[in-house]
């Protein structure tokens, strides 16, 4: 690897993380993201754990995002759902790989209303209503034309009214930030990371932050 010269030490001498508040760098961030990524810049692995401890990962779609928290919408009987509903904690990760960024994010779960539920369901193509209301997501299927005669069935039921009465395990999850990490490729791989931590309770709570050794 060479040597850095002095200029590029000047430079990685410094973050080009600011610290304060973490969501407008989200907000700045994404918004690049959503220039950059050929697609999907909202999609975010979620993890969850069941109450004993085991993990599970998969991508889904940020569909909401604000001082309240970062949210998602999913099949409540899917395997993540139902570990959700066991352990009402888990972490998201957003890798942007045309920026060489990174942004980690964990905290507690609380469930949307089912009239916020019932709003963006209804704002999905009448199809992407079909295909949620058509699938046990996670279960065991015996045949693809299984499914595909549901989706059939319940297109043909609600043609005429243009959308689907949404299903009612079908909903959504905001994740309430306790801790958000920023990761920032560098050259030389000097990382560039800084996390913030949130502190207090109530009304007294505000964000902490510091660097990470990459």
């Amino acid at each position: 690897m060479p040597e850095p010269t002095p200029e590029e030490l000047a430079r990685l001498a410094t973050s080009e993380i600011p610290s304060g508040d973490p969501m407008p760098i989200f907000e700045e961030w994404f918004a690049l993201a959503k220039q950059s990524e050929p697609n999907d810049a909202n999609a975010m692995a979620l993890a969850t754990a069941t109450p004993d401890g085991s993990p599970s990962v998969r991508m889904v779609l940020l569909k909401g995002h604000g001082p309240e928290g970062f949210t998602f919408y999913t099949n409540a009987q899917s395997r993540k759902g139902t570990e959700i509903r066991a352990n009402m904690q888990a972490a998201l990760l957003f890798h942007w790989k045309s920026l060489r960024r990174q942004v980690r994010i964990e905290g507690p779960l609380v469930e949307v209303s089912p009239q916020e539920a019932d709003a963006y369901f209804h704002s999905r193509p009448f199809v992407s209503q079909v295909g949620s209301a058509a699938s046990d997501q996670s279960r065991p299927l015996d045949q693809r034309s299984t499914y595909l005669d549901r989706v059939e069935s319940i297109e043909a039921e609600w043609a005429a009214e243009g959308e689907v009465p949404r299903p009612a395990h079908w909903t959504g999850f905001t994740l309430r930030p306790r801790a958000i990490e920023f990761w920032l490729d560098r050259a030389n791989r000097l990382h560039d990371r800084r996390r913030f931590t949130l502190t207090g309770a109530g009304d007294a709570v505000s964000w902490s932050d510091g660097l990470l050794y990459p």
